[in-house]
């Protein structure tokens, strides 16, 4: 009897759950086709990758191998024979200019300036005794042009007595005579002088030669001391104190590392890209993780016999941390407009499309524009026109894009 009743009941319970449990599950599908939807609208916005316009080069640097080495170099000679007394550099020390930095045995030198001195100082004296000579005589003449012309007065005025009877013809011819003898006394006086000015003149000439050999003996003592022709350092020692230093024999080498120069040889296909004035970058193997710039500062106009033309670069080093005899990689980076360049994934169907409206969900919209083309290579293309620099492009996209698309912009844009 009590189960005959419990059997109905069930029954009714039953009847009175299925419509909310048909109702759950319309609930339940309603909520996931809704989410559904949202997941496929928002798959249905392309994602895409951003970039930012700069200017470029489409080709690649050249690369050229040469040495460094200092802008100029020059070998300090001695001007005199001599033994090398003191030398006060090494290698490496660097010297200004005009600095001491050696000395030679001076002795011989030495003598030879006195020896020279000392015969200046006679030939003065010499001048000095002719020039006194010289005085005398035109005292003499002095004396010679009084005693003419007491002579010729007498013999004037015992030519008038004799005419008068007042004494003989022979004592006026007797004063005649003493008259020509006082003149030819005159000439003889005069004669002497012209003589003795011209050995003064002689004497100072003399004077003036031995000036000069001693001028020319005193600047070779001072040659005895070597000075450095340039700002630089010592590159090379040639020669040791104690060695017999021959004129002309070189002692030490210095080079200028202020700017050092670097010789590439370049084929003369790249030559149409290499200009005077030039900036090229330079990498030293010497000095890891670090980039100079130098200058094209000459370009032979004689190529070798592989066809290659001696290019010299021309580098700062107001530090000299770069030094002679390195390896140098030389990039000659190729001249042009500098256009904006960018990677050729970029264009659909020769245009490109302009990021505009970017929002904060990282969702913007692209713009289609024609662009006019440059170069291209190494998967780069030069764009003219058409897109400037600071613009930003779409550079990949996962489908073809339309005009006014909603895109989204992926982790890579930048």
């Amino acid at each position: 009897m009590i189960k005959s009743k419990i059997v109905p009941l069930v029954w009714i319970l039953a009847a009175l759950l299925l419509p909310s449990l048909a109702s759950c599950n319309l609930l339940e599908k309603d909520e996931a086709d809704a989410q559904s939807g949202a997941q496929e609208q928002g798959n249905s916005i392309t994602a895409v990758d951003v970039a930012i316009a700069s200017p470029g080069v489409v080709e690649e640097a050249i690369e050229y191998v040469g040495t460094t080495k200092p802008s100029r170099e020059v070998s300090l000679r001695s001007q005199v024979e001599g033994r090398l007394l003191s030398l006060s550099v090494d290698v490496g020390s660097r010297v200004s200019q005009a600095q001491v930095i050696a000395r030679l045995d001076d002795s011989l030198l030495v003598a030879n300036v006195n020896e020279a001195k000392a015969e200046l100082a006679a030939l003065e004296s010499e001048i000095a005794q002719t020039k006194a000579r010289v005085s005398n005589s035109r005292t003499q003449l002095e004396r010679a042009k009084a005693e003419l012309q007491e002579a010729v007065n007498n013999a004037q005025r015992y030519t008038n007595l004799a005419q008068q009877g007042a004494v003989t013809q022979q004592q006026a011819e007797s004063f005649q005579t003493a008259a020509k003898v006082a003149e030819q006394a005159v000439l003889s006086a005069q004669e002497q002088i012209r003589s003795e000015e011209e050995a003064v003149a002689a004497a100072i000439g003399r004077v003036a030669a031995q000036k000069a050999v001693l001028a020319q003996e005193e600047q070779r003592q001072a040659y005895s001391q070597l000075n450095s022709p340039i700002t630089g350092v010592v590159t090379e020692k040639v020669s040791e104190p104690g060695d017999l230093i021959t004129a002309g024999g070189e002692v030490l080498k210095l080079g200028d590392f202020r700017s050092v120069k670097v010789e590439v040889p370049v084929s003369e296909l790249d030559l149409a890209n290499i200009e005077i004035g030039q900036l090229v970058t330079v990498k030293l193997d010497s000095i890891a993780n670090e980039t100079f710039t130098g200058t094209v500062t000459q370009i032979a106009p004689v190529a070798g016999d592989a066809r290659q033309v001696p290019i010299e670069v021309t580098i700062p080093n107001p530090d000299g941390r770069i030094g002679g005899g390195l390896l140098a990689r030389v990039n000659f980076q190729p001249q042009s407009n500098q256009n904006v360049v960018i990677p050729e994934t970029a264009l659909q169907e020769g245009k490109i499309f302009v990021v505009a409206n970017a929002q904060e969900n990282q969702q913007a919209t692209v713009a289609a524009r024609e662009v006019a083309l440059g170069n291209r290579a190494n998967g780069k293309v030069e764009i003219v026109s058409g897109l400037k620099d600071g613009e930003r492009f779409v550079v990949k996209s996962g489908q073809p894009l339309k005009d006014g698309e909603t895109v989204r912009l992926s982790i890579l844009s930048k």
